[in-house]
């Protein structure tokens, strides 16, 4: 039997006989408002694994670090041991979700340059909005690891955004978490609809999560719709 180390909202994590090596498990479970909607969506866990594996690939074809080796089934991983910090790195290309509330600003409007953000990993806490000065004074992450966060975070950002938009698609917002293993930052935790916004390019359909959060249906329809069209080959026994 695996030993789980760790189950959070949508994924879990189970040791190896390498402790270098982990087994991260997508689950069905899907979670919004920090836990407060939960919801088991049929083939999710599949479609966001088979999601995954394919952006992290393509991520580390450009010389990104990332901590997945290979998927090993339908719905699960086989990914490096991280050290990780506790913050999340979001980008925006186009204005959606919490920033458009923050700043009175309507939804969907392409920004001229894309913008940078940083939130604590606290679900008690709703992952409050926090800056650099924070992150060095509270010791959660040092200056160079900051700086290295950020740089990756706009490295991946050059590398989605035309692969999505060559697919007729829209690469709204995402968030990235990061950790170190041996000294090395490396990109960790997952890429997929539930960790960014997807529109279509024409009208501007949600693709992502959002379908979940706001009741519109069709969420893992969509998600497979996305997958399709970036050319994720999924195949279900």
């Amino acid at each position: 039997m695996k030993k789980e180390l760790y189950n959070g909202k949508a994924k879990s994590l189970f040791a190896t006989e390498d402790p270098k090596q982990l087994i991260m498990e997508f689950r069905d479970d899907t979670s919004a408002f920090d836990g407060v909607k939960v919801k088991q969506l049929s083939r999710k866990g599949m479609v966001n694994n088979y999601f995954n594996a394919f952006i992290m690939q393509k991520i580390q074809k450009t010389g990104v670090k990332t901590h997945f080796i290979e998927r090993i089934s339908e719905t699960e991983s086989l990914v490096r041991h991280l050290d990780m910090i506790p913050v999340e790195c979001v980008v925006r290309n186009i204005t959606a979700g919490s920033i458009c509330k923050r700043l009175g600003i309507e939804e969907g409007l392409t920004l001229e340059q894309p913008t940078f953000e940083f939130f604590l990993k606290n679900d008690p806490l709703h992952d409050p909005m926090i800056n650099e000065y924070h992150i060095r004074s509270f010791g959660w992450a040092t200056e160079q690891d900051v700086k290295e966060m950020q740089t990756l975070t706009f490295q991946v950002n050059d590398i989605l955004k035309p692969l999505f938009l060559d697919a007729g698609m829209l690469l709204v917002d995402y968030k990235l978490e990061f950790g170190r293993a041996d000294g090395v930052m490396y990109l960790g935790d997952e890429f997929t609809p539930d960790g960014c916004r997807i529109w279509d390019k024409e009208t501007r359909e949600k693709l992502d999560k959002d379908r979940f959060r706001k009741d519109m249906g069709d969420v893992v329809e969509s998600y497979e719709v996305a997958a399709k069209r970036l050319g994720v080959e999924i195949e279900s026994n």
